[in-house]
């Protein structure tokens, strides 16, 4: 029988790399995914980008044991000529079979019942801080809570995004809805295809659009040679706007996550609105449109403008601990240039990813995405699970000698600010080839 098999090599596949034509190998075995990526319930994106390799540790990290059975029908009959799997895949595969066997993934406790119930207990409270109340501090309180509300909100929509934390998928759907477009104005839709390639790139300065921030933030010197964004197919120019705006990156960082949320609410709009297939469209636009109805009307019922000011900003600026939190997970860890691997997936993950140590009575607050390289290896595991497995993925990084970084908030929130510093110093360098002008020259002259 071993006669009868056809292989190709890694080279050929390797040829198969592009829409129309695009290949993937999952434990040896080939298959012909061109015209199943459209329907891909992850997008196109995650395919395209680990096009004519070896997927076979994405798969398995976000997949569930039932999705195989759907990989014979796309068998094109050919087997991968010498597949061999590395010690880190042996042991990261061994992993997911023990988590799946004590039925880690299926175990998710009331985390989801319980963060619905507090933002729907916050939700009122901001209702009657704005409605009942006549008082600024009371409104301030509310916009706080307000902020709150977003945060908890947003790590149930995340947690919907990866894995099931409703009864049917028809509610975990209408769960995302609820919880990303209609209470926080940002679709899920939008959120799936970054976070995606996100997950699949991390921390490739070409591939990875969470880390693509020019202008305005650039956490490696790379990014002046103006990159192409392989994600959004534009072209990062670093033109004199974003050499003045990084220069002081590190300055601007906090002030900037502040206000970060109104590119979230223009990203969401400029996708639903564009000529992207965009999955359940029509529902996403609705769920919008249901944001953009109850959040205008609630300012509507404060006194004056300057108080509808204050109460948006403080809410965009509670929210932005979030953002931040984000950011200081993946800013300071290392980055690189090119498509991700599907060969070296755990050695990715634990390169561009730094984890948040806190006590477990902050998991709440952090969403479990203190974790943030559990998360990453392991998308499919409920954020209760995270801590627990955490002990488990230390002692593998320390078998073979890969970085686990496990800093305090305080400590990572240091480490962001020096590398955006130290980009921020190169960017200022008369010497580096970006084009300057005359503002740039009047700003930094020397001597």
């Amino acid at each position: 029988m071993e006669g009868k098999k056809k292989y190709i090599t890694a080279e050929e596949l390797k040829k198969h790399n592009k829409p129309g034509d695009l290949w993937i190998s999952i434990q040896g075995k080939v298959y012909n995914v061109s015209d199943w990526a459209k329907e891909h319930p992850g997008g196109e994106i995650p395919l395209l980008n680990l096009a004519g390799q070896d997927v076979t540790d994405a798969f398995i990290a976000y997949h569930p044991g039932t999705a195989w059975k759907y990989l014979d029908k796309l068998f094109t009959g050919y087997y991968l000529q010498d597949f061999q799997v590395s010690d880190v895949s042996k042991d990261y595969r061994r992993l997911v079979t023990e988590f799946s066997k004590m039925g880690m993934f299926e175990t998710k406790g009331h985390v989801a019942f319980c963060s619905l119930a507090s933002v729907a207990v916050m939700f009122a409270i901001v209702l009657y801080g704005v409605l009942r109340c006549d008082s600024v501090w009371a409104h301030l309180g509310a916009a706080m809570v307000l902020g709150m509300l977003w945060i908890q909100s947003t790590y149930v929509g995340h947690d919907s995004g990866h894995y099931q934390v409703m009864s049917s998928r028809g509610y975990n759907r209408l769960a995302q809805i609820i919880t990303g477009n209609c209470l926080t104005g940002i679709s899920i839709a939008w959120w799936k295809w970054t976070h995606n390639a996100h997950h699949i790139a991390c921390n490739s300065l070409d591939y990875d659009p969470d880390l693509q921030h020019i202008p305005f933030f650039a956490v490696s010197s790379r990014f002046f040679n103006s990159l192409t964004s392989c994600f959004y197919g534009r072209k990062l120019n670093f033109d004199p706007l974003a050499r003045f705006l990084i220069s002081y990156q590190h300055l601007t960082f906090y002030p900037v996550m502040c206000v970060a949320r109104v590119n979230l609410y223009l990203q969401t709009l400029l996708l639903l609105f564009s000529n992207r297939k965009v999955p359940d469209r029509a529902f996403n636009i609705m769920g919008i449109l249901v944001f953009w109805t109850w959040f205008p009307l609630l300012l509507s019922y404060l006194p004056n403008w300057p108080e509808r000011f204050m109460f948006v900003l403080t809410s965009f600026a509670v929210t932005s601990i979030q953002h931040i939190q984000f950011c200081l997970n993946h800013f300071s860890a290392n980055v690189y240039v090119g498509p991700p691997n599907g060969n070296d997936w755990f050695e990715k993950q634990t390169s561009g990813t730094l984890d948040i140590a806190c006590s477990s009575w902050m998991d709440w607050f952090f969403g479990g995405l203190q974790f943030q390289l559990e998360h990453h290896l392991f998308p499919r595991l409920p954020r209760c699970q995270l801590r627990k497995v955490s002990p488990v993925v230390k002692d593998l990084c320390k078998k073979h000698s890969l970085p686990y970084r496990s800093l305090s908030f305080w400590d990572a929130n240091v480490s962001t600010i020096k590398t955006l510093r130290t980009a921020a110093m190169q960017a200022r360098d008369v010497s580096n080839t970006a084009p300057k002008n005359l503002l740039w020259e009047a700003v930094n002259t020397h001597g």
